[in-house]
Formats: structure tokens, sequence, C-alpha cells
């Protein structure tokens, strides 16, 4: 494993960390003990960023985490979780007030069992008005930062000119990192773009969903998934190629998303699955065929970067 910092941070994270959010059977239902098994199982392989969010499974996700890090020792793990996007009754729901994610930020302590945060995120902000993000929740994060509550701020969001306006119009030094998914991986590299912004300001990026929702799978993408056709289906064909290899996509995915570019600090996967997490840290230990990586960019061709609904 390899672990880069996060912007100034000073947290060192793994370049593979754990993603949380399926533990609140948002992919599908899960049995509680297997998943405390996959967070302890991902600690104890070299994984030390572990993130989450009240919205995942409505407050379930963050429930089951806090079961499995009552028995890890503080010092093994950095903790990131998220304000602005809830759920309750099966119904969602946005509040990006002041008042609201200073009240979400200790909820969350309570539900983690953990009496600090070390990243709280303003989570999808293309949900909000991000002049209130700018200028309400933002402000109030690190008002709790000063007191120590929360080490450090950021800001998560699929669109990344979303964080760089918010970023633009807030004081300067208030985020600390940022959190993009499905824009670092093999059929979109967008957010290369826009690293030099983010690094002359000190910011830290943090990657997520190196299968790209499932476009990068084996298994193929869900019904729901927003992708145009054309593209669904030249991921389709450079899944086929590599299995024609030998050498599965997923595996393919998740060491292009963590091996490339130090100046990505982590990616996120989500598994409730011991078996599973095993699986993609040795992925990520293994040496990348990097002409495979040509060759399904090849397929991939013109639906490179090419961008589905709210993405």
């Amino acid at each position: 494993m390899v672990y880069n910092e996060i912007g100034k941070t000073g947290m060192k994270v793994s370049n593979l960390s754990f993603g949380a959010s399926s533990l609140g059977g948002v992919f599908h239902s899960i049995r509680e003990e297997e998943g405390i098994q996959a967070v302890f199982t991902a600690v104890e392989n070299g994984i030390n960023f572990i993130d989450v969010s009240p919205y995942y499974g409505h407050l379930k996700a963050e429930t089951v985490l806090g079961k499995a890090l009552k028995d890890i020792d503080r010092d093994k793990y950095y903790l990131s979780t998220k304000v602005g996007r809830y759920g309750k009754d099966g119904v969602n729901y946005w509040d990006y007030s002041a008042k609201r994610a200073t009240e979400s930020v200790y909820e969350s302590m309570e539900r983690l069992n953990i009496d600090y945060i070390d990243l709280i995120n303003v989570h999808d902000v293309e949900f909000s008005d991000l002049h209130q993000v700018a200028e309400e929740t933002l402000p109030a994060l690190v008002d709790l930062r000063k007191k120590g509550v929360v080490k450090h701020v950021g800001i998560t969001d699929l669109q990344p000119e979303n964080l760089r306006w918010v970023i633009e119009h807030s004081e300067p030094g208030t985020i600390e990192s940022v959190l993009c998914f499905c824009h670092y991986s093999l059929n979109d590299d967008m957010l290369l773009d826009y690293l030099d912004f983010f690094e002359e300001r000190s910011i830290g990026v943090i990657n997520a969903s190196p299968f790209s929702m499932g476009l990068l799978s084996e298994r193929g993408t869900p019904d729901w998934h927003p992708a145009p056709e054309a593209l669904k289906e030249a991921c389709a064909r450079a899944a086929a190629h590599c299995a024609e290899k030998g050498y599965p996509i997923d595996k393919l995915a998740i060491q292009y998303s963590t091996n490339l570019n130090p100046r990505i600090a982590t990616t996120l996967f989500s598994s409730a699955n011991p078996k599973n997490v095993l699986k993609n840290i040795a992925y990520v230990n293994e040496p990348m065929d990097e002409q495979l990586v040509a060759e399904v960019k090849a397929i991939i061709g013109e639906q490179m970067r090419v961008r589905w609904e709210n993405s």
C-alpha cells in the first residue's frame, strides 16, 4: 500500500480507501456482521481512511460503521463524514443550513462512537444553493474546526466545476480537500484538468468510484445507471476484451485509479464483503498492465469523458 498526504492536512492516507456507503445497503442488502468484518479487514490490511455519510442508508451506514469503530484503535484510521444530504423514512432531503450542519456533526459522532471527526465534508454541493454553502455551511464547519470538533473541512460533488466554484467563492484556507467521483477512471479522466487549480490552493484531492458506478465491471451497469447507451456499450466491449485476456476489468480499473497519479491522494471503493475488500487490496498491490490500459482506452474511444446526466 502507498500512502499520500491529502493536501496539507497532515493526513497521510492509503492510496486505496474504504467507502462505507455499502454498509447502508445502498447497492444491495447486507449482513451487518459481514459488513463490520469488512471494516476490520480493510484496516488490518493497511487501509487507514474511511469515508461515510448520514445519507448512506439513511443513517444505517454510520450506525453499522460505528459498531465496527468502537473495536478499532482510534489511531488506526482517519474518518471522513458529511453534512447537507440526508434521508428519513425512505425519503431523501437536503439541508445545508448552518444549524443543521452543526447538529449533524454531533449526531454523526454519536453514531460513529468517536469524539472528533478527521474530515467533515459538505455533501454533493450540486444539490445545494452554492452561495449558501460558501456563505453559511462552510463557515459553520470552520467554527467546529476552531473548536477541535472536526480537524479538517472539505466538499464533495460529482461535478468538478461546482467544486471549483465553491472554492473560488469561499475564504482562502476554508476548504482543505475535495472529493470527486467518476472523473478519474478508465473512461473519464476529467479530474486531471482541475489538479493544478486544487494544488495551487493546497487543496487535497480524493477520488471515488473507480468502477464508474458499474460501467467498469464484469457485472456491468445497474438499470438505474444514468450513462448514455453508447458509453455503456463501449465499456461492455472493454470489459469483454479484458475478460478475453484473463484480466478482469475491475482489476484494471482500480489499479488505474490508484497507481498512476500521486497528486490524487486516495481512491475510495465500497464493499460490505470482506473477501471483496481483500481482493481489491491485492489488485492495488500488483503491477498494472499498461498495454491493456491503452487497449481499453482505444475501445472506449470517442466515449472517453462522455458525461451523463448530472455529471
